[in-house]
């Protein structure tokens, strides 16, 4: 079984001391939990790969206490070193060439030249990076594919028993997952709108490349960045997005007031504030994924939501639910 550590001073060190010992902990963050292991340990990493159902050609992102020690691992850009002044610590991943004498795994970067680095802002997760002294590898604490969690009941409620332990954090307040900026190119380039908008960035470095709406395709190649699967953040039952109206059998993901008839209700925000949205976003998926379960409902209708601000990231992570899925193993 998996262990339930308090986010207090015995918690946290058993759980530094479970990672440092190879070990599988989930742990909060302020956008989503996170499955870490010692980004250093092949065998660890291969154990997030193995307890998620993840693909290899899929990267992690390594979080670090405090930006000297992620720099010390990758070559920082004057964009690099300007955006890590205004927002780390804090949901935003860049992408950067990885240091000759790097010790990440290559198998957490997915063989690339490449590695995706992160601060968080919660400070229970910069403790235990602190504690642990190593970098910790840590995609969203979830089966692979599926719904980001944003409570640690959310995690046991999918990982338990295929990890070691599990620290309470609370519940998320961001709610997706980090901005992920490639900045190992000529252009900066967004490869996953998230808690950092782009607009917050690009007055501060100037103009930004997307990549085409809903990123890459699932081809086995190495992807660049985590959160580039064309289908990702999927519930069980068929998504719906933009409904302007909404049917009995139906759940509705409501953003403002709600439509009306729809067999079960969740209300991202009754005041359309796309940062309250972001928040409920998964837990609110998970809910009426298992409220249609039991009545009986055949799909999740979604309200429009604007794609701008936060509502890039709410939009891009609805686009990939609603997705074609591949066949998920038994």
């Amino acid at each position: 079984m998996t262990q339930r550590l308090e986010n207090a001073a015995l918690g946290m060190a058993h759980a530094a001391a479970l990672l440092r010992a190879g070990g599988l902990v989930a742990f909060g963050t302020e956008t989503v939990y996170g499955l870490g292991a010692d980004a250093t340990d092949d065998r660890a990493v291969a154990g997030i790969f193995a307890a998620k159902g993840r693909p290899s050609f899929n990267p992690l992102i390594a979080h670090y206490p405090d930006a000297a020690s992620a720099f010390a691992h990758v070559i920082a850009t004057d964009h690099a070193q300007c955006l890590a002044t205004v927002f780390w610590p804090g949901p935003l991943t860049l992408v950067l060439p990885r240091r000759g004498d790097c010790p990440v795994s290559l198998l957490a970067s997915a063989g690339l030249a490449t590695l995706a680095v992160r601060v968080p802002s919660n400070t229970a997760a910069r403790d235990l990076l602190r504690l642990a002294d190593r970098p910790i590898a840590a995609p969203s604490a979830n089966r692979s594919g599926q719904i980001s969690p944003t409570t640690a009941d959310h995690v046991a409620a999918e990982l338990d028993g295929r990890i070691d332990a599990i620290l309470d954090c609370g519940p998320c307040p961001v709610g997706v997952e980090s901005t992920v900026l490639d900045l190992s190119g000529d252009r900066p380039t967004l490869l996953r709108p998230g808690g950092v908008t782009i607009e917050a960035i690009e007055a501060l470095i100037g103009p930004v490349q997307r990549l085409p709406a809903h990123g890459q395709a699932n081809d086995g190649q190495a992807l660049p960045s985590p959160g580039l699967m064309a289908s990702h953040y999927a519930p069980n039952l068929p998504v719906r997005l933009h409904a302007r109206t909404v049917a009995g059998h139906e759940a509705l993901l409501a953003f403002g007031p709600p439509l009306p008839g729809a067999g079960a209700l969740y209300q991202l925000s009754v005041a359309a504030d796309p940062t309250e949205a972001a928040a409920n976003l998964f837990a609110g998926l998970r809910a009426l994924d298992a409220i249609g379960a039991r009545l009986g409902l055949s799909a999740i209708a979604v309200m429009p939501i604007p794609d701008a601000g936060l509502g890039l990231a709410i939009n891009d992570r609805l686009n990939r639910s609603a997705a074609p899925r591949p066949m998920r193993p038994a």
